[in-house]
């Protein structure tokens, strides 16, 4: 019995970390102190090592005025720079390929009656984070786990400028198991060659920005459900 309680907990902190992650990783928009209190009060519960790295990024992501974040966040999360929240594009770049990854996703989104999102891509880090913590946790992890090259990516990244979202990546990525030897041989050939380019019939992407906006919600993006009730935003804090 101590066993089964302990891995609940486990997993209940697995889901306030993702979810907290994908909060602080929505755009800054009028919304964004609210968000950033949530978060702090949700980690208040995470063991201290699980937490840390979330509280020093909303600790330094507070300091800043909503107008002057929006602007960092444009200008951090740039896929030109290697930087970009759209995990398919660290392996696939502007291919064809690309596009079947991130049908991948959007089909685990519909396997559980999650439709996805209109506004975003539907492999944009903090909507998978979102789909993780309040719709399927499992499905999620899956996702997650499959990527976790890209994510490496976009955390060697962000510490290279000494970005205060580092921490939130950081905080992901000790959810999922280590990079196996495939993934470091992966990880070393991208940092190398970067992604593929061929940008062949394909429509430019969109870069991390504002959403439109879809009536109130406490998450920074609308994962609208058929008949799967389990989806509520915030449901995970």
């Amino acid at each position: 019995m101590r066993l089964r309680r302990r891995e609940t907990d486990r997993t209940a902190d697995r889901r306030v970390i993702w979810q907290s992650a994908s909060l602080l990783l929505a755009y800054p928009d009028e919304a964004w102190v609210d968000r950033l209190a949530l978060v702090r009060a949700a980690i208040r519960a995470l063991p201290p090592a699980a937490g840390e790295p979330l509280r020093r990024s909303v600790d330094r992501l507070a300091e800043q005025p909503t107008v002057d974040a929006a602007i960092r966040y444009v200008d951090t999360f740039d896929w030109r720079r290697r930087r970009t929240l759209f995990l398919t594009y660290y392996t696939a770049g502007d291919t064809r390929g690309r596009g079947v990854a991130l049908l991948e996703f959007a089909s685990a989104y519909r396997a559980v009656g999650a439709v996805p999102p209109a506004g975003e891509l539907p492999d944009h880090l903090a909507v998978v984070l979102e789909f993780a913590a309040t719709v399927d946790e499992d499905a999620g992890y899956r996702l997650l786990a499959d990527h976790r090259t890209s994510i490496d990516l976009l955390h060697e990244g962000l510490q290279a400028m000494d970005s205060a979202y580092a921490d939130v990546v950081q905080a992901v990525a000790a959810t999922l198991p280590p990079p196996g030897e495939q993934d470091l041989l992966l990880a070393r050939r991208l940092i190398m060659q970067g992604p593929p380019a061929e940008a062949v019939g394909l429509d430019p992407y969109p870069l991390a920005g504002p959403a439109a906006p879809a009536g109130p919600r406490s998450g920074p993006v609308d994962l609208l459900l058929g008949p799967n009730p389990r989806f509520a935003a915030g449901k995970a804090l």
